[in-house]
């Protein structure tokens, strides 16, 4: 039976561009049907979510302009469970305009906080790791993440150290250093040494902990968000989240909270998981044919190619033929080639095109 004090966040704010031209500044990856299962990364994270939470006690907070987007593809929430940003201010702002909320509606509140894009393929364990974490932070004054247990030295992720002791429930270690992407040889250290997980960015904690979290290490945040505890969940909120978001800086959790805090744990587990965060990651986790091609297209001919990630429209008749380890995307009015190897220059280029094409091809 789903407790009915446990609470979810939903964080489904960002742009994408690291999935440009797929991913659009009017329909961002979330909203997409990116591994072409039926589902937007949205609708699978909703779907695995309900399996731990009342569907009333899920919150998705998101850009005002994808309001509209997320009732759409969400279209079982009702209108007050979407939290819109008046601005996008990283995840520490989002986190405690949410969390002040609940806190709200109810002081005994768990809260698991999740981005909306990532993909986890072992539910079953996820919702294992879930409710053992809710049990843990109702019962601690604990700040928890879930670390990944790494299959391969991965420059992508951040990483996060951790130390076993019998202080702590069965399970549940205690975070010894979070320390942010690394280089290749150190990410072989890390993957050597054992103690070290990915950082998945999912956070699990009562929402009493959250404040006091905040209260401690971004006061001036929190004297901000504290002030609307008298309009939250009323008609007068909208005005003040306007004003308090033109107040705050823009900072991330994991700067602002949990890499200060001397309570944050983390619990290992192996889900299957990626954040789909780059075509690189997204090339990783599709399925290839015998020339380690992933393909989307019904009417892609591949002749001598090898490790590219072709993403065509289902109507459009693709040849290629001679290349290796490209990136192969075409959206709408926009053809993408780039090599797999350098899909960091991508950013690079949406500021490009942004700036020799303005935002019609953003």
């Amino acid at each position: 039976m789903q407790n009915s004090n446990n609470y979810c966040i939903i964080m489904a704010g960002g742009v994408g561009s690291r999935f440009w031209p797929l991913s659009r500044a009017s329909q961002p990856k979330q909203f997409i049907d990116i591994l072409g299962t039926g589902e937007t990364l949205l609708q699978q994270t909703v779907r695995r979510l309900k399996k731990i939470f009342l569907e009333r006690n899920i919150f998705i907070v998101t850009s005002e302009a994808y309001k509209d987007l997320t009732l759409t593809q969400i279209p079982e929430f009702k209108e007050w469970q979407v939290i819109t940003e008046p601005a996008r201010k990283n995840t520490a702002p989002c986190v405690l305009y949410a969390s002040y909320k609940i806190h709200k509606l109810n002081p005994d509140a768990n809260i698991l906080v999740a981005p909306s894009d990532h993909i986890i393929m072992k539910e079953d364990v996820f919702v294992k790791v879930a409710n053992l974490s809710l049990e843990t932070a109702a019962k601690n004054d604990y700040l928890i993440t879930i670390g990944i247990t790494p299959h391969s030295p991965n420059t992508g992720y951040g990483y996060i150290q951790f130390e076993d002791t019998d202080e702590t429930p069965e399970g549940v270690c205690k975070v010894k250093l979070f320390t942010e992407k690394p280089e290749l040889e150190m990410a072989k250290q890390f993957l050597q040494s054992g103690d070290f997980l990915w950082n998945a960015g999912i956070f699990i904690w009562s929402s009493k902990s959250i404040l006091a979290a905040f209260a401690q290490h971004l006061p001036e945040m929190d004297e901000i968000f504290n002030k609307g505890i008298p309009f939250y969940n009323t008609p007068n909120e909208k005005e003040f989240i306007a004003d308090a978001y033109s107040l705050c800086r823009s900072i991330s959790i994991d700067y602002g909270i949990m890499e200060k805090a001397q309570n944050a744990y983390v619990i290992p587990a192996d889900l299957a998981w990626s954040d789909l965060g780059t075509w690189g990651a997204l090339y990783d986790t599709r399925p290839k044919d015998e020339n380690q091609n992933s393909i989307v297209g019904k009417n892609v001919m591949a002749y001598d190619t090898h490790g590219c990630l072709i993403n065509m429209p289902k109507e459009k008749l693709t040849v290629v033929q001679g290349l290796e380890d490209c990136i192969i995307v075409e959206e709408q009015n926009i053809l993408l080639i780039c090599k797999r190897s350098e899909e960091q220059m991508l950013r690079q280029i949406v500021m490009d095109v942004t700036g020799a094409k303005g935002d019609k091809f953003i």
